[in-house]
């Protein structure tokens, strides 16, 4: 991370006088893209059979999500180095509520999944610059484990919030509710973010990675693609397939390319390192069981099984429980 100073002229407090109520603000914010990535799926059967789409297209409510955060999640990180941490932190909430509002104003198919990307774009800049703000609020070892702990507790329960929040929403308003209600969560995050924080600017801005950015962007979301398009299409299909190799071949090139600039997007150190690289692969292994289950048990509950959206999401507590301890 970049060091940074308080910006000319800045007369609040420093962020250290305020920096636990700068963790509530974080955590806020981070709970808003966790619990998007939850609180859908509970709701997607009312909402599949609000607007009519069939079974087929359903997994792209969540998927639009998904391949807009992934693919875009670095660039997002890089923006927090070059720019006011505090700006691209308020940019990403006002643009994740935004297009939440969008959601929950969706006449159709389309729109949904439309507003659905613009959360994962916002969400890509929201996340890594919540994660640089706590780093930079919490100086001290011993502070910073501790706040670390707080946010990974907030990360981790999230989704047995959004499960919960996601049923009762649905069950009792209406499934639109699941996307407006981060509209609360966003107000209060902004007003915090504008009283309590510092406008902070780098020391030293460092550029931007164009070759890195669209490798790694295209690469990731030809991937992702390409999974996704294998659920409709088959495995064999044409474009599933091309999909997969273009994602291959780019992220390559993007490893090839990070490891010849002067200001890679991405430290090949960072992966690299044993301790990290195999911590990243179990969480991303983790991921990938977490979200391919979320969506087929969602359907299975309440369709098959006839359960309601809340006791649904009640349904999922011990697979939260077990991961929470794991």
């Amino acid at each position: 991370m970049s060091s940074v100073t308080p910006a000319a002229g800045n007369q609040r407090p420093a962020a250290s006088d305020h920096r636990w109520l700068i963790l509530v603000i974080v955590a806020i914010a981070q709970l808003m893209v966790v619990l998007d990535a939850t609180v859908v799926n509970i709701a997607l059967p009312s909402a599949q059979h609000a607007l009519g789409f069939p079974n087929s297209d359903r997994q792209w409510v969540v998927t639009a999500y998904a391949l807009a955060f992934g693919s875009l999640l670095l660039l997002g990180g890089r923006l927090g180095d070059m720019f006011s941490r505090k700006r691209v932190f308020i940019i990403g909430l006002a643009g994740f509520a935004l297009s939440s509002a969008l959601g929950g104003a969706a006449q159709s198919f389309e729109m949904l999944v439309a507003a659905r990307a613009l959360q994962g774009v916002f969400g890509a800049i929201l996340a890594p610059s919540a994660l640089g703000t706590l780093v930079s609020t919490f100086r001290d070892p011993r502070e910073r484990g501790r706040a670390f702990g707080v946010f990974g507790s907030v990360a981790g329960g999230g989704g047995a919030v959004g499960l919960i929040l996601g049923g009762v929403l649905t069950q009792y308003f209406s499934w639109r509710w699941t996307l407006y209600v981060n509209l609360v969560f966003a107000a209060i995050a902004i007003t915090g973010a504008l009283v309590y924080m510092q406008t902070n600017r780098p020391d030293s801005r460092p550029r931007m990675d164009w070759a890195g950015t669209v490798l790694a962007s295209a690469g990731l979301f030809a991937l992702v693609f390409g999974f996704s398009h294998a659920e409709t299409a088959g495995w064999t299909a044409a474009l599933t397939i091309g999909s997969l190799i273009a994602g291959v071949v780019l992220l390559a090139a993007f490893a090839f390319a990070e490891s010849r600039v002067s200001h890679p997007l991405l430290p090949l150190r960072v992966v690299l390192d044993r301790a990290r690289g195999g911590s990243y692969i179990s969480v991303g292994l983790t991921g990938i069981a977490i979200f391919g289950v979320f969506l087929f048990l969602t359907y299975y509950l309440q369709l098959i099984k006839g359960y309601s959206p809340v006791t649904s999401g009640l349904a999922f507590l011990p697979m939260i429980a077990c991961i929470l301890l794991s």
